[in-house]
C-alpha cells in the first residue's frame, strides 16, 4: 500500500474520529443545558436563530452566575422578610395595585440580599434562570402585570400577587436547609474533624480493651495449661511410686516363698 494512502487514512479516521467526539459532546451539553433550565432553554432556542447559540446563551448565564458571590439568608433575615411579605398581602384587600408595586420592590430587595444583582430586569432574569428557572416564569408573567398595573384588573393583580409570591418563597427558602443543618451540627458539637477524631480515640479504646481481652484470656489459658500439666506430672510420679513399691514388695516376697519351700 503506497505510504500517501495509508496517511489519507489515517487523516481521515482523525477527522471521522474528531467529529464524533465533538457531536457526542454538543449532545451531553445540550442534555445538561436542557435538564438545568427547563422551560427556559426551549425559550432560548426560540429567541435565538439556532440551538447552538442557544446554548452559548445559557452557557455564558452559568459563567456569570459562578462569579455571583450568591448566599443563604440567615433565620432572621427570613423570619423578617416573611413579616414585611404578609404586611403586603394585607395591603392587597384595600390597595391591590400599591400592593403589587410593593411586592415587586420587596422581591428585588431579597435579590439584592441574596447576593443577585440588581441594575436591570433583563439582568435579573438572566441571573434568575440558572438556579431559579422552574418559577421564572411567574416572574415574568408578575413583572408584565406590575408594569400595567394602573390599568389591569383586580383578577390580573391578585395572579401577579400569587405569582409574585411564588418567586418570592423560591428565593426565600433556596439553601435555608443546608444553612440549618450546619446550624444543627454546630450547635451539638458535631464537627466533622471533632466527630473524626472522637471516632479515632473511640475506635483505639475498643481495640485496647481487647488486646487486655485476649491477654487476659492467654494468661487464663495458660495457667489452666499449666494446672493441667502440674496435675499430669503429679499423678504420673504418684503411679510410678505405686509401681515401685509393688515391684518392691513383690520382690520381697519372692526370696521368701523360696526359701521355705527350701526347707
Amino acid at each position: 500500500m503506497p505510504t500517501w494512502l495509508i496517511v489519507l487514512i489515517v487523516v481521515v479516521a482523525v477527522a471521522v474520529l474528531g467529529a464524533v467526539i465533538w457531536l457526542v459532546t454538543q449532545e451531553m451539553q445540550r442534555k445538561r443545558l436542557q435538564q438545568r433550565f427547563g422551560p427556559e432553554y426551549d425559550r432560548a432556542v426560540a429567541e435565538k436563530d439556532s440551538p447552538r447559540a442557544a446554548q452559548r446563551e445559557l452557557a455564558e448565564r452559568e459563567r456569570r452566575h459562578k462569579e455571583l458571590d450568591i448566599r443563604p439568608l440567615s433565620a432572621s433575615a427570613r423570619e423578617r422578610y416573611a413579616r414585611e411579605w404578609a404586611q403586603v398581602q394585607e395591603k392587597f384587600v384595600d390597595q391591590p395595585s400599591a400592593a403589587v408595586a410593593e411586592a415587586d420592590q420587596l422581591l428585588n430587595s431579597l435579590m439584592a440580599e441574596r447576593g443577585y444583582p440588581t441594575e436591570g430586569y433583563e439582568q435579573q432574569v438572566a441571573d434568575l434562570s440558572v438556579r431559579h428557572a422552574k418559577t421564572l416564569e411567574h416572574y415574568r408573567a408578575a413583572h408584565t402585570t406590575q408594569q400595567k398595573r394602573d390599568g389591569a384588573s383586580t383578577e390580573d393583580l391578585r395572579d401577579a400577587m400569587v405569582r409574585y409570591r411564588t418567586v418570592f418563597e423560591d428565593l426565600l427558602t433556596d439553601g435555608a436547609d443546608d444553612e440549618q443543618h450546619d446550624h444543627h451540627d454546630r450547635r451539638n458539637g458535631h464537627d466533622h474533624g471533632g466527630h473524626d477524631r472522637d471516632g479515632d480515640r473511640a475506635e483505639q479504646r475498643a481495640a485496647n480493651r481487647r488486646d487486655t481481652g485476649r491477654d487476659d484470656s492467654n494468661r487464663h489459658e495458660t495457667g489452666r495449661h499449666d494446672t493441667e500439666r502440674h496435675d499430669t506430672e503429679r499423678h504420673d510420679t504418684e503411679r510410678h511410686d505405686t509401681d515401685r513399691h509393688e515391684t518392691e514388695r513383690q520382690a520381697s516376697a519372692n526370696p521368701r516363698t523360696e526359701w521355705n519351700g527350701g526347707r
